[in-house]
């Protein structure tokens, strides 16, 4: 530039509210806190109102390693408060981490009064195996992917798009797999697969299944509540699966697994863009070369070859379309709630 000396400097918001879900309630929360904390700002924490004492917890931890007073609260409100609390002056940004609908009114809510915000919303992230892949490893990683919390994660894997030549193996392997889990008790150590989160989650997911299954899905595995206390359902994966389902079209918060066989690779990347969702993915081949060609093609925010979709605070994590807006983790989250100042100077002469 023209001037003597110019600098770009990075100076905290303010005030950031959070808006955090319950399914990852330590994590999800301190994964935002932190980054946005060391970039100078304070938090409040409005967390999920079915995990409170997780949200209090965290704030008293913040207390107990010695944090000032009110650099970290939590608040236990409802959703007009909170709207309220987003509308304030005081507040100088939001993030918020839920599903896409949720997400949408938060959106608005945000640019309204024109704050802010980061989204991190809902998946269904891709899993693509191709004929070159060692199918052992890739079924076992497809169960790992599947069933995290009970397959309530927004970046578990949702949508199994198996190349046609190694489809059969695969799915052979993968429902031994899945049939082979023990669903019960959380604390139990020998359980595998715990509940669903609710009622209502639980019969979403049965009307998802009977959906697939009324248009020609097969059940390989599973399809079944388990008990008639709680809201256990069997791990389930179904083939003869088409687009047209809602288990391939809408976000499946629970262990079930459609299959999807494709012909080759670029049916497989067609297939896997084919939503309106992009927040991860996963590529399983033997050519390292390929596996980062088609992460490339895919359309969400992080793609892993030959590994479950997973966050790290090192990498950036985040989506497009559907999925969300903003980033966090790395240098890239904590230059999200910053001002980004430019300082130039000049002499007078």
């Amino acid at each position: 530039a023209d001037g003597k000396e110019h600098k770009v400097i990075y100076q905290p918001l303010g005030v950031i509210l959070s808006i955090m879900p319950w399914n990852f309630p330590f994590w999800q929360a301190l994964r935002f806190a932190i980054p946005t904390m060391i970039a100078g700002n304070v938090t409040i924490l409005k967390h999920s109102n079915n995990v409170p004492e997780c949200s209090l917890a965290i704030e008293s931890a913040f207390d107990i390693a010695g944090f000032p007073e009110n650099v970290f609260r939590s608040v236990l409100a409802d959703h007009k408060t909170i709207t309220e609390v987003m509308a304030s002056d005081l507040i100088s940004g939001v993030s918020f981490t839920g599903s896409t609908e949720a997400g949408a009114k938060v959106a608005e809510q945000a640019g309204k009064n024109l704050k802010k915000f980061v989204l991190e919303l809902g998946g269904s992230d891709p899993f693509i195996v191709l004929e070159d892949a060692d199918i052992d490893v890739a079924a076992k990683n497809a169960v790992l992917g599947r069933t995290i919390s009970n397959g309530q994660s927004c970046i578990a894997a949702k949508r199994f798009i198996v190349v046609r030549d190694v489809a059969e193996q695969f799915t052979r392997k993968f429902v031994d797999l899945m049939s082979g889990l023990t669903v019960g008790d959380p604390f139990d150590e020998n359980t595998d697969i715990g509940p669903i989160v609710n009622e209502e989650a639980l019969k979403k997911l049965e009307a998802q299944v009977n959906d697939a299954l009324s248009k020609g899905a097969t059940i390989e595995t599973g399809g079944k509540r388990i008990g008639k206390k709680g809201y256990f359902y069997a791990p389930t994966v179904l083939s003869d699966t088409t687009r047209d389902m809602k288990v391939v079209t809408e976000e499946v918060f629970a262990p079930a697994a459609p299959i999807i066989v494709v012909k080759d690779e670029a049916e497989a990347i067609e297939f896997a863009n084919s939503t309106e969702f992009g927040l991860g993915g996963s590529v399983w081949t033997s050519d390292l070369e390929r596996g980062e060609r088609i992460a490339r093609d895919i359309e969400s925010g992080t793609v892993f070859v030959n590994n479950i979709t997973k966050s790290d605070p090192r990498m950036p994590f985040g989506g497009v379309k559907k999925s969300g807006i903003g980033r966090e983790l790395s240098k890239f989250g904590l230059k999200e709630f910053v001002n980004i100042k430019g300082i130039n100077i000049y002499d007078q002469h």
